[in-house]
C-alpha cells in the first residue's frame, strides 16, 4: 500500500468520523426515482444504502415507479394520462403498477442479496422486509378529473415499521396502498416517502432523483461556482416555491421541492434532493460536509457563535494539522480549556469547522487575534472572513481599537483585508516579551 493512498486516505476517514458517529441510531427515509431504477443505478444504490446501515442507520427504502409503468402501458397500446402532477390510473394503469412493483421489488431484493468477494456487499447481511405498512384512500374527483385509482397515504403502521428497523431489516415500500376493504390504490413514490418520514419523525428524507438540486436564482451565477444551493432553510424554500408555477412533471423544480418542504414543516429536520447520474450521491450528502444535492432545512444548520468546553475537543482535531505543518502555533489542551472564552468557532451540523481566539491588551487599546483557522472542507466559502468580523466585532465591544495577527504563511490574505505590517517592536510590553525572534513572524495590524 503506498504512502500516498495513507496520506489521503486517513485525513479522509478522520473527517467523515463525525458524520458517522452523529447519525448512528438515526432514521433515514430513502426515496429513489424509478428513472433511477431504469437507469441501472441499483446494485451501486444497494451497496451504499448496505454501507449506510452498517453503520447504524436505520433505512426505509421507497421506490419509484413511473417509468416501468408508462413501458408497461405502452406494450399494452395504452395511454399514459396524467393531471395535476398525478397519474390517472384507470383498470389497465392499476394492473401495469402492480406488475411493475413485483418486478421491481424482486430486482431490488436481489440487489440486496448480492455477496460477492471483492465487492462493497461482500460480508453484507440485509434483511429486506415489505409489507402492509400503509393504508390509502381515493384522490377522488379534482377539478372535474376523476383519479379513479389513484390515492394517498391514509395513515402509516408506524408501530410495524418501527419494530422492523429495530429489528436491524430494512423497510422496502412500493407505491401502492390498500383501503381497510381491500381495494388497491396507486400512490406516488414522494408522497410515499414524505408520510413515512413525516409519521417516523425520520432524522432525513433523501429524494434520490433525476435532478440536481435547487438553484434559488437560477440566472445568477453562484458566488462557490455550485451550480445548485447545497442548503436552504425551510423559509427560503417556501419563498421560492411561492413564485413556482404547479407542478407537472419531475423535471419542474417545484416537483420535489414541495415535498422536502411539507416533511420540515411537520418536523423532519432535514430534507434532501440528490441526483442518482452521481455515483455515490447518498455517501457524499450524508457524509460529507456540503454533500452533492440540495438540503432543506428548518434552520441553518451553521452556526457562529462563542465557543465553550464541549467545543475544545473539536477545535483540537481542527489545528492540529496546521500546527504539524508550522501554520499555526502548537497549543496543548490545558491551554485551550482555559482560553476556551477567548475563542469564536463556527458550528456547523454538531462538528467545529473553524476558530479564532481573542487575546485583549486593554492597557494598549489593541487584541491579538490568534489560531485563525478554516478547516480544508469549507476554505474558499467566507468563514474565514466571517471569524475574522465577529472578532472585530468583540474587539469594539472592549472598546478596543485595533486588533493584529502574527503570522508566517497566510500575510497576503490578512493584508488584503486592510491589515497592514508593522515592525515586531509595535507589540504591547507584555505580547513583546512573549515574541518568538527564531519564527520571526510578521505582525499585520487593523484598524477597526
Amino acid at each position: 500500500m503506498s504512502a500516498v493512498f495513507n496520506f489521503t486516505f486517513v485525513p479522509w476517514f478522520r473527517s467523515v468520523a463525525p458524520y458517522i458517529h452523529m447519525h448512528r441510531g438515526k432514521t433515514f427515509v430513502v426515496g429513489v426515482a424509478g428513472e433511477a431504477l431504469q437507469a441501472g443505478k441499483m446494485p451501486h444504490l444497494a451497496q451504499d444504502i448496505a454501507l449506510i446501515q452498517s453503520m447504524g442507520v436505520k433505512i426505509v427504502l421507497v421506490h419509484g415507479f413511473r417509468p416501468q409503468v408508462n413501458e408497461q402501458l405502452r406494450l399494452k397500446g395504452h395511454e399514459a394520462r396524467y393531471s395535476h402532477g398525478m397519474r390517472i390510473t384507470d383498470e389497465v394503469a392499476l394492473d401495469c403498477a402492480q406488475e411493475a412493483a413485483g418486478q421491481l421489488r424482486y430486482e431490488i431484493e436481489a440487489a440486496f442479496s448480492m455477496g460477492l468477494p471483492n465487492t462493497p456487499m461482500a460480508g453484507a447481511t440485509v434483511r429486506v422486509i415489505s409489507g402492509n405498512f400503509l393504508t390509502a384512500r381515493p384522490v377522488g374527483i379534482v377539478d372535474g378529473v376523476d383519479f379513479q385509482h389513484s390515492g394517498l397515504v391514509r395513515k402509516v403502521d408506524v408501530a410495524g415499521i418501527t419494530q422492523t428497523l429495530n429489528a436491524g431489516s430494512l423497510v422496502l415500500l412500493s407505491p401502492l396502498g390498500f383501503s381497510p376493504t381491500g381495494e388497491a390504490f396507486n400512490l406516488t413514490m414522494e408522497e410515499v416517502a414524505t408520510s413515512v418520514a413525516i409519521a417516523l419523525q425520520a432524522d432525513k428524507l433523501l429524494f434520490v432523483t433525476e435532478t440536481p438540486g435547487i438553484r434559488q436564482r437560477p440566472n445568477e451565477a453562484a458566488a462557490d461556482d455550485n451550480p445548485i444551493d447545497t442548503e436552504l432553510s425551510l423559509a427560503d424554500a417556501k419563498r421560492l416555491l411561492t413564485g413556482l408555477p404547479a407542478p407537472n412533471d419531475p423535471s419542474d423544480m417545484a416537483f420535489y421541492l414541495q415535498h422536502c418542504v411539507k416533511a420540515c414543516e411537520a418536523g423532519v429536520e432535514r430534507s434532501h434532493i440528490l441526483p442518482f447520474a452521481v455515483d455515490g450521491a447518498l455517501l457524499l450528502e450524508i457524509y460529507m460536509h456540503d454533500g452533492i444535492g440540495t438540503m432543506v432545512v428548518d434552520e441553518k444548520l451553521e452556526e457562529l457563535r462563542e465557543a465553550t468546553h464541549e467545543d475544545v475537543g473539536g477545535i483540537l482535531q481542527l489545528i492540529e494539522p496546521f500546527e504539524k505543518n508550522g501554520t499555526l502555533v502548537r497549543r496543548d489542551r490545558t491551554e485551550i480549556e482555559r482560553d476556551i472564552e477567548q475563542y469564536t468557532v463556527i458550528d456547523h451540523d454538531g462538528v467545529i469547522f473553524g476558530c479564532a481566539a481573542l487575546y485583549p491588551y486593554p492597557e494598549s487599546g489593541c487584541a491579538e487575534m490568534a489560531a485563525l483557522t478554516v478547516s480544508p472542507q469549507s476554505q474558499g466559502q467566507g468563514d474565514g472572513e466571517k471569524i475574522l468580523k465577529r472578532i472585530e466585532h468583540r474587539a469594539r465591544a472592549l472598546g478596543l481599537k485595533s486588533i493584529f495577527v502574527l503570522t508566517t504563511r497566510t500575510t497576503h490574505w490578512f493584508l488584503k483585508r486592510g491589515f497592514v505590517q508593522v515592525d515586531p517592536d509595535w507589540l504591547p510590553e507584555s505580547r513583546k516579551r512573549k515574541y518568538n525572534w527564531d519564527r520571526r513572524s510578521l505582525v499585520l495590524v487593523k484598524n477597526i
